[in-house]
C-alpha cells in the first residue's frame, strides 16, 4: 500500500525532519511503500494536529499522529494506521470557508543579489501551487530586471499575491489585492506552509504614503532595518561589480600604470575608482532611504552618502546617513500636516530639502569626525593585521558564509565585504566569496565519491550544484542541507572557515564581488591565482569527503536519525 506522509506545516524545522526520517525509517523496515505524490497514495498519515485544507484527500484513508508519539515508537505507530485509518471528510467549518481557497495566484520574489534565491523561491512556489491545481504566476525581479512580469488582467484575475522578497520592492500595481508578504528562505524551505499562511492572513494592500508596509507575513507589519539594508546593497551591487572589474583591467596593465595621464589603464581607473566607486556609498545610502520612505528619501540619502565619501566615513557612514535621510523623510511624510493647497510641495519641495539639511548637517558636525575615525583604524587594521589575525578573520567570515546558505548570517559577511571594497580593502571579500563557493561544491562532489548513497534525483542535483558552485551560488546546496542538515551543515562550516582562513593567509585580493571562479577571466580581478585556487579547493575536499564519508544512504538514513536525536 503506497503511504504519504504529511507533516503539520506547524511544526519546526528540526522537528518536522526527524518525525519525518523516523517514520521513513520505520517504513521501510515494515515494508511500506512511501510516496510524494499525494495521486498515488492509498493511504495519509499526518503527523502533527493540523490536516491541510486540500480537496484531494476527500475520502483518502487518513491517520493522525502526534509528532511526540512518532518521535518515540515509530514502528507501533505506523502499525496502528494501517488498521485505524479512515476516509478522510472535510468539517463542515473547512468546507464552508475553502469558497474562499485561493485557486489563482501571482506572486513577486526577489533577494539581495538577484540571483538564486529569487529564482529558486518562484520555483518552489509554482511547484507547491502546481501540486494543489491552483493557476501560478511568479514574477521574478532577479539582477537583469523584472521578469515573467504580471500583467494588469493576471492581478485582475488573482484571488491572492505573494510577495516572497528580501528587499523592498515596487508592489503599486497589486494595490487592493489581498496579498501575503515573507522572505525569500521561508517561500524556499516552508513554501506549502507559507501558501497556507497567505490564504489565512493576507490582507488587502494600499500604498501607504510612502512607507514600507508588509501585509501579513512573519508576524511583522513593518520592515525592518535588516530589508532596507540589503535593499540598499542590492543596488550597490551592479555599481561594485562594475567598478572593481575596470579597476582590476588597469591593474592588467601594471599595478602603476593608470598613473601616467593618457593611458587606457588611466581611463579604466577613471571610469572604475574615480566615478564608480565614488558612487557605490551615495547609491548605499540613497537606497536605504528609499527603502524607508520611498522617493521622498532618495535624494537625502544620496546626498548623505556623498557626504559620507567626502569626508571619509565610508560605508559605515553611508550606511548612518540612509538610515537618518530615510527614516527623516518618512517623519516628515507622515507628522507634517500642511493645508491642502501646499500639500503638492511636500514630495517636491519641503520633505527633500528639510531631510537633506538635517541629514548633512548630522553628518557633518555630529556622525561623520567619529565614524571616519572608526573606518580610519578599521582600515588600517585590515591592511596591518598579523598572520594569525589574518587567518581568524578569514575562517570566521568564511564559516558565516556556510551557515545559512544565503541567510542572514550569511548576507551579513556578505554585506561587510561589500562595503570595504569602498575603502580599496579587498581581502575580507576575496575569503567571503571563496568560502560560499565551498558548500554546492562540496555537495557535488560528494554525490561523486559517493555516488552509490545518493538517489538519482540527488546524483543530478551534485551535478547542478558543481556549476551553481563554480558561479558563487551557494544556495545551490540548500536542497542537500534541507534533506540532511545535520551533517551537511558542519561539513560544509569547516569547509567554508579553512577556505576563508587559507585565502587570507596567501593574501588573496577580489576586486569584484560576484561571479564566482569566472572573475578569473578578467586579468588582475583575482590574485594570487594559484592560491586563491588552493584555498577553494581544499575546502572542498575537506567539506564533501567529509560528508561523504558521514553520510548515510537513503534506506539507512532515517534509522540513524534516532542516533543522531540522542
Amino acid at each position: 500500500m503506497k503511504t504519504l506522509l504529511i507533516i503539520d506545516s506547524q511544526l519546526g524545522v528540526a522537528t518536522g525532519y526527524l518525525a519525518k526520517q523516523l517514520a521513513s525509517g520505520a517504513a521501510a523496515q515494515a515494508g511500506i511503500t512511501l510516496t510524494e505524490e499525494l495521486s498515488e497514495a492509498q493511504q495519509v498519515i499526518v503527523i502533527g494536529e493540523q490536516v491541510p485544507d486540500r480537496e484531494e484527500l476527500e475520502g483518502k484513508p487518513l491517520y493522525i499522529v502526534g509528532v511526540e508519539k512518532m518521535l518515540r515508537q515509530p514502528k507501533e505507530e505506523l502499525a496502528k494506521a494501517q488498521q485505524a485509518a479512515k476516509p478522510w471528510q472535510r468539517p463542515a467549518s473547512m468546507s464552508a470557508s475553502s469558497s474562499g481557497t485561493a485557486k489563482r495566484i501571482v506572486a513577486v520574489t526577489a533577494c539581495p543579489t538577484g540571483v538564486a534565491h529569487t529564482f529558486m523561491a518562484a520555483e518552489a512556489i509554482e511547484t507547491e501551487a502546481k501540486k494543489r491545481g491552483w493557476w501560478c504566476k511568479v514574477e521574478t525581479r532577479g539582477s537583469v530586471g523584472a521578469g515573467n512580469a504580471i500583467t494588469a488582467e493576471e492581478i485582475a484575475q488573482a484571488d491572492l499575491v505573494i510577495v516572497a522578497a528580501d528587499i523592498e520592492v515596487d508592489l503599486a500595481k497589486f494595490a487592493g489585492k489581498p496579498m501575503y508578504r515573507t522572505s525569500t528562505g521561508m517561500a524556499l524551505k516552508k513554501t506549502a506552509q507559507v501558501l497556507d499562511s497567505a490564504q489565512r492572513e493576507a490582507t488587502p494592500w494600499q500604498p501607504q504614503g510612502g512607507t514600507s508596509t508588509s501585509p501579513g507575513g512573519e508576524k511583522t507589519q513593518k520592515s525592518g532595518p535588516y530589508r532596507h539594508l540589503l535593499t540598499g546593497v542590492s543596488y550597490m551591487l551592479p555599481m561594485v561589480v562594475a567598478g572593481g572589474l575596470c579597476i582590476a583591467l588597469s591593474f592588467a596593465f601594471g599595478i602603476t600604470a593608470f598613473k601616467e595621464p593618457g593611458t587606457l589603464a588611466a581611463a579604466l581607473m577613471e571610469i572604475g575608482g574615480n566615478s564608480a566607486f565614488k558612487l557605490m556609498v551615495p547609491v548605499l545610502a540613497g537606497f536605504i532611504a528609499f527603502s524607508i520612505a520611498d522617493r521622498p528619501g532618495l535624494t537625502p540619502g544620496l546626498i548623505g552618502g556623498l557626504l559620507a565619501t567626502t569626508i571619509n566615513a565610508g560605508f559605515l557612514g553611508g550606511i548612518i546617513a540612509g538610515f537618518i535621510a530615510g527614516y527623516t523623510a518618512r517623519l516628515l511624510s507622515s507628522r507634517l500636516k500642511l493645508p491642502q493647497s501646499m500639500e503638492a510641495l511636500k514630495p517636491i519641495l519641503i520633505i527633500p530639502l528639510v531631510a537633506s539639511l538635517i541629514t548633512g548637517l548630522l553628518m557633518i558636525y555630529v556622525v561623520g569626525t567619529p565614524v571616519a575615525g572608526i573606518m580610519t583604524w578599521l582600515t588600517h587594521w585590515l591592511a596591518d593585521m598579523g598572520t594569525a589575525n589574518a587567518v581568524l578573520l578569514g575562517a570566521i567570515l568564511g564559516g558565516m558564509m556556510c551557515t545559512d546558505m544565503g541567510g542572514p548570517v550569511n548576507k551579513v559577511a556578505y554585506a561587510f565585504g561589500v562595503g570595504l571594497l569602498s575603502s580599496q580593502t579587498y581581502g575580507p571579500m576575496a575569503a567571503i566569496m571563496g568560502a560560499g563557493m565551498v558548500p554546492p561544491l562540496a555537495m557535488g562532489l560528494a554525490t561523486l565519491v559517493a555516488r552509490s548513497k545518493f538517489n538519482k534525483n540527488q546524483q543530478e542535483g551534485g551535478k547542478a550544484s558543481l556549476v551553481l558552485g563554480l558561479c558563487f551560488i551557494t544556495e545551490g546546496a540548500i536542497p542537500f542541507a534541507a534533506r540532511d542538515p545535520m551533517r551537511v551543515l558542519p561539513c560544509c562550516i569547516v569547509g567554508g572557515a579553512i577556505t576563508g582562513a587559507i585565502s587570507m593567509y596567501v593574501g588573496a585580493r577580489l576586486m569584484a564581488p560576484h561571479g564566482g571562479l569566472f572573475v578569473l577571466l578578467i586579468p588582475g580581478a583575482i590574485t594570487p591565482v594559484v592560491g586563491y585556487l588552493i584555498a577553494i579547493i581544499v575546502g572542498t575536499l575537506v567539506a564533501g569527503l567529509g560528508y561523504a564519508i558521514l553520510k548515510r544512504p537513503e534506506a539507512e538514513t532515517p534509522a540513524t536519525s534516532a542516533i543522531v536525536q540522542g
